[in-house]
C-alpha cells in the first residue's frame, strides 16, 4: 500500500466540497490507498505533465504526484481544477 501525503492545498479543497462529495471522496481515497489502480478511479496521467488524475465521481477529480510508494495529493475538486495542471 502506498503512503499518502495530503498537502495543505488538497485539505483546503477537500473542505470546500459538499458533505455528499466529501463522503464520495473518502471512498475514493480508501480505494487509492488500498489499490491505486482500482477500476472505479479511472486513474490516468494528465497529458504533458508529471501529475495523475483519479475520479471521485463524474465531476470530482483528485490530482496527485506519484513516486514509488508515495502519493502526494495536490488537489481535489470539480473537473475545472485540472486547468491548474
Amino acid at each position: 500500500m502506498p503512503m499518502i501525503i495530503l498537502t495543505d492545498p488538497f485539505k483546503e479543497d477537500f473542505f470546500k466540497l459538499s458533505d455528499k462529495e466529501r463522503k464520495q471522496a473518502r471512498r475514493a481515497l480508501r480505494f487509492l490507498a488500498e489499490n491505486p489502480k482500482h477500476p472505479s478511479l479511472q486513474v490516468h496521467k494528465i497529458r504533458g505533465t508529471p501529475f495523475w488524475e483519479a475520479y471521485v465521481n463524474k465531476d470530482i477529480r483528485i490530482v496527485y504526484q506519484a513516486e514509488k510508494d508515495v502519493l502526494m495529493l495536490l488537489a481535489i475538486g470539480h473537473h475545472d481544477i485540472l486547468k491548474k495542471y
